[in-house]
């Protein structure tokens, strides 16, 4: 790995290796393959007693074997996001074939963002302390219970001894670790960086919070039903857990050790609200800006955009304030893209969500299929193509993948079929 020459040309950016960790499938081709057979991840809750609870069903992460990528000894200080972010980043990992030689190390740089963090690992810390006293509480927590331990087990694992670290920007983390990574490496600090979000926020402690302030979908008795974005009969999101993780390398590095490329980050925006600490600016200025910011910096123009991969979280607010974002953005093209979004399936996944989705983008890149929306039934805007229930044939050269978080974080990547 060498350091880029500030007086050229500006470095362009590309994913080498992606991985996931999700409800319906635990690589990207099970994933995906998921995702065009519509399948959905949402079902009863079973990790804990929800009996009492106005939300009983989320996508779980169930029978999952942390020994696959990691040691027991590793696994047994690690919650469950960091699981998922070390067998997502092991997965992209093995398909990029990026190996650090020896004194290159600061080379690559690791940014893997969580949301909830290690708050199971903490509710049980808490639990143990309270029944057990002091000298209860796992001397694991101390390593395990920091929302930065995915990144510092993913560094020490693959040698990356550049800038690592945790970026938390709520449910737009995963998409601004990746545009954050890109901007490292177009300035030269780095030739490579394992970027992605992680979380696992179905604890009975989360799902109670988040169902007070009334986020959450009540449809328990139809869980495969309840995530519904963009359709009128919408009550709200559902929790997911899982996470997804890329290689984002510089193009030329990437190149020249003949790595396969699965596409070209050409473009990131990043704004903040500022309105409100969980609903989004009624007019949707800051993820209008977002959207402008990554376009701009990619260099193209709305109406060269053949796909958006949208937040779609299934809320009311978010929903109906994404599509007057897009409509504000694209103009008469918004009727003409198709747009979806992927937490019909797999629920929210928080931190993990941006990342997840932007890999499902990739894929339609490369395969000419865009995912559905699930029970998009009765769309709030029947002029747009939320592609309803079926995926589509379409040819995908360059797509955008929105992410939008409470305390109005938001975070847009554009992406391009890669092209020499």
């Amino acid at each position: 790995m060498s350091p880029n020459d500030e007086r050229g040309p500006r470095r362009r950016v590309v994913i080498t290796g992606a991985g996931v960790v999700t409800a319906i499938g635990s690589t990207v081709e099970d994933y995906w393959s998921a995702l065009l057979d519509g399948r959905s991840g949402i079902a009863p809750i079973t990790a804990f007693d929800c009996s009492d609870l106005p939300t009983r069903i989320a996508a779980e992460i169930v029978d999952f074997d942390p020994t696959r990528y990691m040691s027991r000894i590793s696994s047994r200080r690690m919650d469950r996001f960091s699981w998922f972010a070390v067998a997502a980043a092991a997965q992209a990992m093995e398909q990029s074939k990026l190996t650090v030689d020896e004194g290159k190390g600061h080379r690559l740089g690791a940014l893997i963002g969580s949301g909830y963090g290690a708050n199971i690992a903490g509710i049980e810390a808490v639990e143990r302390l309270r029944e057990r006293g002091p000298r209860g509480v796992s001397t694991g927590y101390a390593i395990g219970g920091s929302p930065d331990n995915p990144s510092s087990e993913i560094a020490m694992l693959y040698g990356a001894e550049g800038p690592t670290g945790a970026i938390i920007t709520a449910c737009a983390t995963g998409t601004t670790c990746v545009g954050e990574a890109m901007h490292m490496i177009r300035e030269g600090r780095v030739d490579a960086v394992i970027a992605g979000g992680s979380d696992d926020p179905i604890t009975r402690l989360d799902v109670a919070a988040m169902s007070n302030v009334r986020a959450l979908s009540r449809r328990n008795d139809e869980p495969e039903r309840a995530s519904r974005p963009f359709d009128r009969g919408r009550d709200g999101f559902v929790f997911g857990a899982g996470a997804g993780v890329v290689v984002v390398e510089e193009a030329e590095h990437a190149m020249r050790r003949g790595a396969t490329i699965l596409g070209e980050v050409i473009g990131y925006g990043a704004t903040t609200d500022a309105y409100h600490a969980t609903a989004p600016h009624p007019e949707g200025r800051g993820s209008q800006r977002a959207i402008r910011m990554a376009l701009s910096d990619a260099g193209i123009t709305p109406s060269e955009v053949d796909y958006i991969n949208a937040h779609g979280t299934s809320t009311v607010l978010n929903d109906s304030t994404e599509i007057a974002a897009i409509r504000a953005v694209f103009g008469d093209h918004a009727s003409r893209v198709p747009i979806s979004s992927q937490k019909s399936m797999i629920g929210h996944l928080i931190a993990g969500a941006g990342t997840v989705e932007m890999i499902a983008t990739l894929k339609a890149l490369a395969t000419g299929w865009v995912p559905p929306t699930l029970n998009c039934d009765d769309p709030e805007d029947p002029e747009l193509n939320f592609v309803p229930n079926e995926p589509q044939r379409h040819d995908v050269r360059t797509a955008v993948s929105n992410s939008f978080g409470f305390g109005g974080h938001n975070a847009v990547l554009a992406i391009r079929r890669w092209e020499p």
